[in-house]
């Protein structure tokens, strides 16, 4: 196998990464602002189910999560599944567990900002919904990108867990090539790895970005 071949095997597999990256931030950054105002409800059997979920959510592995949604389908409600569940229950389970853990933080930014911000809103006239969106959430965006941006650099190197369900991402692909007869062996891992390295640092790089444009909010 060539080098040129390997690479290009490679990206395919990373093609399928991105998939994952992408569509779990897509589903799980606005869910989990969603699951915060459940969390923060004065609904009590809301707020205790949500604790709830947030704690199965953090307290399980994501490699067992991963296996619960797709297996639990058929194999707990007989229910028969589309030919491409696989990558279909790998979104579903990573955006609930991302979700989880962005619904905390969000939480912890959205207490972390003084009381005296919502009395003078009320003073000016601004419903709580305005409160919200023009003063509270801009304020809440700023103080918790640096725990958003961990989470998102781990999400890069947790998409790698897919294989347990079949799902050929770029470090699965990687193996499968490390191993092949003709295979430049191990290097094909080391090249894997130089991917994610590249990706975290422009993940890291983007977010430190936006968050020099927000520093306005200091």
């Amino acid at each position: 196998m060539t080098f040129q071949t390997m690479i290009t095997q490679l990206g395919q597999g990373f093609g399928t990464t991105l998939s994952i990256f992408f569509l779990t931030l897509l589903g799980s950054l606005p869910l989990g602002l969603l699951v915060t105002f459940g969390r923060r409800s004065k609904f009590a059997p809301l707020r205790g189910f949500i604790k709830f979920y947030i704690s199965i959510m953090r307290g399980t592995p994501l490699m067992l999560q991963l296996i619960v949604v797709f297996y639990g389908p058929n194999l707990i409600f007989g229910l028969s599944v589309p030919s491409n569940w696989r990558f279909i229950a790998a979104i579903v389970a990573f955006v609930i567990n991302y979700a989880a853990y962005f619904a905390e933080i969000y939480r912890g930014g959205i207490e972390s900002i003084p009381v005296g911000q919502y009395e003078a809103a009320e003073v000016l006239g601004y419903s709580k919904s305005q409160t919200f969106l023009k003063i509270i959430l801009p304020q809440m965006v700023k103080r918790v990108l640096p725990s958003v941006t961990n989470e998102v650099i781990t999400l890069v190197k947790d998409t790698s867990l897919v294989y347990v369900i079949g799902v050929v991402e770029m470090f699965t692909r990687a193996k499968q090539i490390a191993v092949a007869p003709d295979s430049p062996g191990i290097v094909t891992l080391f090249v894997a790895g130089v991917f994610y390295y590249v990706f975290n640092f422009i993940v890291a790089w983007v977010m430190e970005r936006i968050e020099k444009r927000l520093n306005y909010y200091q």
